[in-house]
């Protein structure tokens, strides 16, 4: 599985801690039967070693380009990945 950096960015808590995140495309294939196709699926990792991935979300790059701008803009923690892409599925 490929990673494509989308870059990082900083967010500050209601306690005033700042917080980096790191957020990636994860570019795989999925098994459709009879031959298999290249899927994406959204990363992210912070300042202090948390991470989480969730592979395979999408086989459409304007899915996966819609999800990572939302994931982006939230600063979505690694905490809540899996929240806010179930949500959006």
């Amino acid at each position: 599985m490929k990673e494509l950096s989308l870059g990082t960015w900083s967010a500050v808590d209601e306690a005033g801690r700042e917080h980096h995140y790191r957020y990636s495309i994860l570019v795989g294939e999925m098994d459709v039967g009879p031959f298999f196709c290249e899927s994406y699926g959204i990363a992210v990792t912070d300042g202090e070693g948390h991470s989480a991935q969730v592979p395979n979300i999408t086989t459409s790059i304007a899915k996966i380009d819609q999800l990572s701008e939302l994931v982006t803009r939230g600063r979505v923690s690694p905490a809540h990945l899996r929240d806010v892409v179930e949500d959006w599925l």
